[in-house]
């Protein structure tokens, strides 16, 4: 049984609904215990991810990167930090930004080094791209053709109602199954 932590911030919904789709792909196996852990929240999760084999890092991309909430959990892990508290527990990151780039993989790009920075080991999404050739279409999983972490696109005039797409949701299942399925083989390694 693994334990796996998904910490994130929404300010309109959209990265709440792929957070909870990572959520659920990390809890396909019912042995295993997901936390949804809003960054607003955090104060009385550190023990929570202190615990976790994996953290899931989501933002929204705001302007280029992640959110200023994302970032103020990031600067307060610094105390997790000094003491090496992550080190060596596995890590994987998503976003989700009103335009089919908005320069998404900038965010992926600082959630990556947020898990470097504490020692992690980074997941990426492991699966080929989408939506790349003729027979194609954007109801493929990982449409927006991303390696390093889910990406989804939801439109600005829209609620989260209307958006993430299912297929950018289904990428996001498939990332919180891919993290828990090398948790639990790092676990079994280790117990071996």
């Amino acid at each position: 049984m693994s334990k796996i932590a998904v910490v994130y911030h929404s300010g309109y919904g959209h990265t709440q609904k792929q957070a909870e789709a990572v959520r659920d792909g990390a809890s396909a196996n019912t042995n295993d215990q997901v936390d949804l852990i809003p960054v607003d929240d955090v104060d009385e999760h550190w023990d929570t991810l202190a615990a976790a084999d994996a953290i899931i890092f989501g933002s929204p991309t705001y302007m280029g990167g992640v959110s200023a909430q994302f970032k103020t959990f990031a600067d307060k892990s610094s105390k997790v930090w000094a003491e090496r508290g992550w080190h060596n527990k596995l890590a994987a990151g998503f976003t989700n930004s009103s335009s089919q780039n908005g320069d998404k993989h900038s965010t992926l790009q600082q959630l990556s080094v947020l898990a470097a920075q504490h020692g992690m080991l980074w997941v990426p999404l492991g699966l080929a791209p989408g939506n790349n050739s003729s027979t194609g279409s954007v109801d493929d999983v990982n449409r927006l053709g991303s390696s390093l972490g889910a990406m989804a696109q939801s439109n600005a005039d829209q609620g989260p109602e209307h958006g993430p797409s299912n297929s950018d949701l289904e990428t996001a299942k498939l990332l919180g199954q891919h993290v828990t399925d090398l948790a639990n083989r790092f676990s079994q390694a280790q117990a071996a």
